[in-house]
């Protein structure tokens, strides 16, 4: 029952997501109301679908980019030569997220100009710090007789964390990632303030003109986004773990 009900609702998800993105035009009898003067109540400047693939395609290379540092530096902290470099690590990746990610558009905007980069180096910093911590947090909790067997198996340190780190760890790596993921596809909305093409446009052009129903429309398919991805990347986490034996079958 619980199984039959996750799928009805992921189908529902699914299906409001592409009804919003592609013929929106058929909620306007909805989103009438929530607008003002004859204002449209269908955002048309723009193709939704192009939005929605252009907000992705931000989220997918800053994640990409946070997921390489943050996993790097976590294996570089957990190791005897790199622990010291673990309270500025932590701090440089805390910092990523405390810093408000308008003031790093404000502060990158100079440098790069409008469009993506300030964007990608805004989400960039803001997806370090849940990778990072659960890659941290995941080599950290490897049991030390877990370790000792390695070694007395005669894997070097190399295959130590290939061979028996990582994969123990990797169940709160992609957890990390997957919290990553979601908090940047909601961030991403404020790159359009810097001209990066996603779907924060629909709801800077609501809240420019006044108009609700725009609001709404950017809002939904954001949300929708988000809760359908995440689903899918526990999905995919629970069939690695599953495969590589950490979860039962």
């Amino acid at each position: 029952m619980k199984f039959l009900l996750a799928n009805l609702f992921r189908a529902l998800a699914l299906t409001a997501l592409l009804v919003l993105i592609f013929r929106t035009e058929w909620l306007s009898f909805m989103l009438v109301p929530l607008t003002n003067n004859n204002a449209p109540p269908v955002y048309t400047q723009n193709s939704l679908a192009s939005l929605a693939l252009g907000h992705l395609e931000l989220v997918f290379v800053s994640i990409v980019g946070s997921a390489v540092l943050a996993v790097l530096g976590g294996i570089f902290v957990t190791r005897p030569s790199g622990a010291d470099f673990l309270p500025l690590s932590r701090a440089i990746a805390n910092a990523g997220q405390t810093f408000p990610p308008v003031a790093v558009l404000a502060l990158a905007v100079p440098a790069t100009g409008f469009g993506a980069a300030p964007t990608l180096i805004a989400l960039f910093l803001y997806g370090l710090l849940p990778i990072f911590e659960n890659t941290v947090a995941g080599l950290k909790q490897v049991s030390p007789q877990v370790l000792d067997a390695a070694d007395g198996m005669g894997m070097n340190g190399r295959q130590r964390l290939f061979q028996v780190e990582l994969p123990l760890a990797l169940p709160l790596i992609l957890e990390g990632l997957k919290v990553a993921t979601v908090i940047n596809i909601g961030t991403a909305t404020i790159g359009s303030t810097v001209a990066a093409k996603g779907l924060g446009e629909v709801i800077i052009a609501g809240l420019i003109s006044d108009n609700t129903a725009f609001i709404l429309q950017g809002g939904l398919i954001v949300g929708l986004m988000a809760v359908l991805i995440y689903d899918v990347v526990g999905m995919l986490e629970g069939a690695i773990t599953r495969r590589m034996g950490l979860r039962p079958a």
